[in-house]
């Protein structure tokens, strides 16, 4: 008997696994916030063996070089990734002893696509394959993003992605589970999908990769693929290097004074809280990123590397949250926090900023002496804009306010939360916003005239 536990990597879109017997265990492609992994391993009673890595990742940092060290387990990782620490090199076809008694072992299969040394991992229970754990190879639906490496390399990576799905429906029996790393909203993904569970067989009915030729698959999947997130740049070099243990402990605590001294000296004071009571009051200058929403994915994508940042929280497991969601991105230490509210931040004597919030419907009232502003990615827009609109993607907002017309900015994504966001960027930039907090599908239905060209 084996059991396989997933551990939700939600804000990052992403899944991380530990399966084993009674005895030991094996973790694949941990988060950097180890402490969950070992919690898991603790509940199941059993010993965790090895820590194995898909690939070096692009979108966070690992755990697993951490994991290996405090557990004592063997760190497997591809023998094609160039990274500067001690592990054991993985070859296609390898295979690794999880737990003997339970007749579980790991089988490696090179994947290449996502990167050019990915590997998936077959769970073998007595010899037969029962899951497969694809990283950022096979996903629900689709496959992994193959332009996160460098650009010379992407159609060839494009092309090795389409022919690691094919070697896995090939080798692999239909009934074998399907446990993907990439894909519950993480921009490895080279698009969204729908479905949280899969089998080798509903993938080959389904997933593009697997029912069309390749010139057509590479195409359309290089046509699709979406912006990729700044940070990105930084994940790679520091997984290679091997990231440092993390600090969770909390950050120094600022009064109003030093939170006004952090914003006068130009840096970050972002406000945790939900984007209602962010336009309701908040301290002037502020950026408003929801510790619900994806909080990491955003903040680490629009805020200068190595920017320092004080963190507004309504209360302290809020803020804990938040800096567990930071670390897995490299936002390590706050430069310091605050709990409360408004009138907690502030110095005696100043006021909250405010800005209003509206729907599609008050949009169609205002639209002709307004501005109306979209901050959806490209690929959002393409399949419908409001007419008249301007566009400036929520990543590339903060360097382009200059190019947001003058006048009054309503400004919408596709549900709240990006709206938000930036809604907070021009409010700090002295401009006079609106933030729509509408899902976009209620645009047209308002009676806004919807474009697609």
């Amino acid at each position: 008997m084996f059991f396989i536990d997933t551990i939700e990597v939600s804000g990052l879109g992403n899944r991380s696994y530990l399966a084993g017997g009674e005895r030991t265990a094996v973790a694949v492609d941990p988060p950097r916030d180890l402490d969950q992994v070992i919690a898991a391993a603790a509940r199941r009673g059993v010993r965790i063996s090895h820590v194995v890595e898909t690939h070096v990742h692009n979108d966070y940092l690992t755990g697993g070089l951490e994991l290996a060290r405090v557990t004592g387990a063997d760190y497997l990782v591809p023998a094609g990734a160039r990274v500067a620490f001690d592990r054991v090199p993985v070859h296609d076809g390898d295979r690794t002893d999880v737990d003997p008694e339970a007749g579980l072992t790991l089988r490696a299969l090179s994947t290449p696509g996502h990167t050019p040394h990915h590997t998936s991992y077959v769970l073998e229970e007595n010899g037969t394959a029962a899951a497969v754990f694809t990283g950022g190879s096979l996903l629900i639906g689709t496959v992994g993003r193959p332009d996160l490496v460098e650009p010379r390399l992407t159609d060839g990576l494009a092309r090795a992605q389409y022919a690691s799905a094919h070697r896995l429906a090939a080798e692999l029996p239909e009934e074998t589970a399907v446990l993907p790393t990439h894909g519950f909203g993480s921009f490895c993904s080279s698009s969204q999908a729908e479905g949280t569970a899969t089998t080798i067989g509903k993938e080959k009915a389904s997933n593009e990769a697997l029912t069309r030729d390749v010139d057509t698959f590479v195409a359309d999947l290089l046509a699709g693929l979406d912006d990729v997130p700044a940070y990105y740049a930084h994940m790679g070099p520091a997984n290679a290097a091997g990231p440092a243990p993390v600090d969770l402990t909390p950050p120094a605590v600022a009064d109003a004074e030093e939170i006004a001294a952090r914003l006068g000296a130009g840096e970050w004071v972002v406000d945790l809280r939900n984007r209602v009571a962010f336009a309701h009051g908040h301290v002037a200058g502020s950026f408003n990123f929801e510790a619900e929403g994806q909080l990491a994915t955003y903040l680490a994508w629009l805020i200068p590397w190595g920017k320092p940042v004080t963190l507004l929280a309504e209360s302290p497991e809020q803020l804990a949250v938040a800096q567990r969601e930071l670390v897995r991105v490299g936002i390590d230490r706050p430069a310091a926090a605050a709990t409360g509210g408004p009138a907690d931040w502030m110095r005696e004597g100043e006021a909250p900023a405010s800005f209003p919030r509206g729907t599609f419907a008050d949009l169609a009232g205002r639209s002709e002496d307004v501005v109306v502003l979209d901050v959806r990615r490209a690929s959002e827009r393409a399949s419908g804009f409001v007419e008249g609109s301007v566009h400036v993607p929520i990543h590339t907002l903060h360097r382009r306010l200059d190019e947001v017309p003058e006048g009054e900015v309503w400004v919408h994504c596709a549900g709240g939360m990006r709206a938000a966001i930036a809604a907070s960027l021009l409010d700090a930039a002295g401009r006079d916003v609106v933030a729509v907090d509408d899902s976009f599908d209620a645009a047209e239905k308002a009676g806004l005239t919807v474009r697609t060209s």
